[in-house]
């Protein structure tokens, strides 16, 4: 079959033995995905592999290093204009992946790296799996993190072939596995090292092995007499996580496979027509939005050609934030000394590093060697050593001043020097340096090892390439990079400062916590405000506030600081807008009750949107797309609705404007529609 036709994205080749190994190296990309152009290829690749004599044998891998497949090409997903469109690109998926499920000779996916979405179930098509048991392999099928869900016959497949629980956890879910434990859920055949793959893809067609019948246990999960019952209870469980109306993807995946499971061909069918649905809804179109503004910040943290990766951190200061910020880094693994002037915080930051490493790495060797990387470091001995520093000691600017003078004398002229600062200008805190163009702004959020948002914080004297050093450095240790303007509060603080404070002022009102609370999540919220100030701690958003109100229009209410001088913080005391209970949770319901008021949420939104608009004119941010990013992953922003931006300009700006009008006539001049309006409105 070599050199019998030339193809854009595949390589075809027969061995010696009569096996087809098919290559799939798509072209102009760095990562394979499945587009239409490369699907109506394989079609040819398979015409091709039908012609006689017929091979001993097909196997499908990659011909690119990082993965197999990532899945299918989310940039068809923007070009779909209609239903039509999208169930005809769905059809051309499911009848590719049909005919590799019929070929008259065994088929086999033999997978490196990434095996994602229509990746996974290009290989659910073939007779057997083989995968590479290296850390770098994960299985899954994430289209719900898309708003839609698997379409390539995946639900069909996967379901029959490990029964209904764990398939509709993992595409309920999204979540990966990793090779061995496809393996043990029965999704690979193989799971071996990378030296044995192609021998263990070969010898399955070359022994001619059968594949085991579907147990008769995986079969039942999927009858009509259980399927009612287990679809209330996935039905119950997705609902407490995503609710319909904000996110239909998952709860469309349960119906499909309710009504249709005892009909594979049928719920083909229905699978595609759901997709074709979902893809042109609005939540789908917002949450592929979210996914390309996470790529573009990816971009922004590119490593400047004629540098060095940073391999040695040290921090100073071992409280929460510089505790968690060592540990993140040494889980990263990267070399990190810690220093701090008390003993007994270094101990507490060594005790949270273990478990957080015994719960990622799940392997003793990688947890001590971990542990490894994470040196307490009371004398600051690492300083001469490190390529960043990161300051992260009290919010106070003499005290980060004396310190900034203290270490510039010692630092290597080629290291990074950055500051966590969470509100005080870098202008000022610069003053302290013989170089102050070297100090740049590494705000992380809390809790680190959750929040994926950095903001990269610079000034007019900022060395542009000491920020798009420290930009690449959070890319490294897996952060999102976002490039900000100092000034007040950034661009995250600023944004959600108005929204916890206008919560505030409606809980003066006399409005409930759960009203307020459930107000928010009804919006898409991932947490209420008043909760999740008390998860915060009100002493700290106190103080950021209190900064704030000095330098833009922020009134701070009494109530916040009564209950901070009664030492009612939040749920680190036990009390603070809620009372809590030892595992940190609010008891008597917390935010249980149900109702909703549309005029909270528009007071607690309008505040945000407000403000992002005042960033946005500003220029925090350079342009509407980095805003909607920042304050997507740096506050969890409702992701399906795109945006502070993009939810404006869905509902009209000049109807939100409206909006604020109104509210400003009823509540007060906090809600006085910014002069970016105008511009806004200019631009649409």
């Amino acid at each position: 079959m070599k050199g019998k036709k030339a193809y854009k994205h595949w390589r075809v080749e027969r061995d010696e033995q009569g096996i087809v190994w098919v290559y799939f190296d798509k072209a102009d990309s760095n990562a394979n995905s499945l587009s239409i152009d490369v699907l109506k290829e394989l079609n040819g690749v398979l015409d091709e592999m039908l012609t006689k004599p017929l091979p001993a044998g097909v196997i499908f891998l990659s011909g690119k290093s990082n993965g197999f497949i990532a899945g299918a090409d989310i940039n068809e997903f923007t070009k779909v204009k209609n239903y039509d469109e999208a169930l005809s690109f769905i059809q051309l998926g499911q009848n590719t992946i049909d005919r590799i499920a019929t070929l008259p000779f065994t088929s086999v996916a033999m997978i490196n790296g990434f095996c994602l979405g229509g990746g996974l179930e290009l290989a659910l098509g073939c007779t057997f799996r083989v995968a590479d048991d290296g850390a770098k392999t994960k299985l899954g099928l994430p289209e719900v993190q898309l708003g839609i869900h698997p379409g390539f016959g995946g639900t069909v497949r996967l379901t029959q072939l490990i029964g209904a629980p764990s398939a509709m956890d993992l595409m309920l879910t999204g979540r990966t596995v990793n090779a061995k434990t496809a393996w043990k859920m029965g999704i690979v055949d193989f799971s071996v090292p990378t030296r044995h793959l192609k021998n263990a893809a070969r010898s399955a067609i070359m022994e001619r092995m059968v594949r085991k019948p579907v147990k008769s246990s995986v079969k039942f999960t999927n009858s009509a007499l259980v399927r009612p019952f287990l679809a209330r209870i996935m039905r119950k469980k997705t609902s407490q996580k995503a609710m319909r109306e904000h996110y239909p993807s998952p709860h469309a995946l349960i119906d499909l496979w309710r009504k249709y499971a005892g009909n594979p061909r049928a719920m083909m069918q229905e699978e595609g027509k759901s997709v074709a649905r979902l893809v042109t809804d609005s939540t789908a179109r917002n949450l592929v939005r979210v996914f390309f503004l996470r790529d573009h910040l990816k971009e922004l943290g590119k490593l400047p050609a004629s540098e060095n990766k940073i391999f040695n951190v040290h921090v100073v200061g071992a409280g929460v934030m510089g505790g968690d910020i060592a540990v993140w880094c040494a889980l990263q693994g990267l070399q990190v000394t810690l220093q701090d002037r008390k003993p007994e915080v270094l101990a507490k930051v060594l005790q949270r590093a273990y478990k957080l490493f015994d719960k990622r790495l799940k392997d003793r060797l990688l947890v001590q060697a971990a542990m490894d990387r994470l040196i307490p470091d009371i004398g600051g001995y690492g300083v001469e050593r490190a390529d960043i520093i990161v300051e992260a000691i009290i919010e106070n600017v003499e005290a980060k001043q004396g310190l900034y003078r203290s270490l510039e004398p010692r630092m290597k002229p080629t290291a990074l020097l950055t500051t966590n600062t969470s509100s005080i200008p870098l202008e000022i805190l610069s003053q302290a340096l013989k170089k102050p163009e070297r100090l740049v702004g590494l705000h992380f959020f809390n809790p680190v090892a959750q929040m994926p948002l950095i903001e990269i914080v610079t000034t007019p004297r900022t060395d542009p390439i000491c920020a798009q050093r420290v930009a690449a450095f959070a890319k490294q240790i897996d952060k999102l990079p976002l490039p900000v303007k100092s000034g007040p509060g950034f661009l995250v603080n600023r944004v959600l400062m108005p929204y916890l404070l206008e919560a505030v002022e409606l809980y003066t009102e006399g409005v409930s916590q759960q009203l307020i609370d459930n107000s928010a999540l009804y919006f898409g919220m991932p947490m209420g405000p008043l909760h999740l100030a008390d998860t915060v701690g009100l002493d700290i958003c106190l103080s950021v506030a209190e900064i704030l109100s000095k330098q833009l229009n922020v009134k701070v209410p009494n109530v916040l600081r009564e209950k901070v001088a009664r030492g009612e913080l939040g749920v680190k005391t036990g009390h603070g807008f809620y009372a809590y209970s030892g595992d940190g949770k609010p008891t008597g319901g917390g935010s249980a009750s149900g109702k909703v008021s549309k005029d909270v949420t528009d007071r607690l939104i309008g505040r945000m949107i407000n403000e992002a608009v005042a960033c946005l004119r500003e220029g925090v941010v350079t342009d509407a797309d980095l805003l909607d990013a920042g304050v997507i992953f740096g506050t969890g922003f409702a992701p399906f609705r795109g945006g502070p931006m993009q939810y404006v300009k869905d509902n009209g700006t000049n109807t939100y404007a409206t909006r604020l009008h109104d509210l400003q006539t009823r509540y007060g001049d906090s809600f006085k529609p910014d002069a970016g309006w105008s511009k806004l409105a200019n631009q649409s």
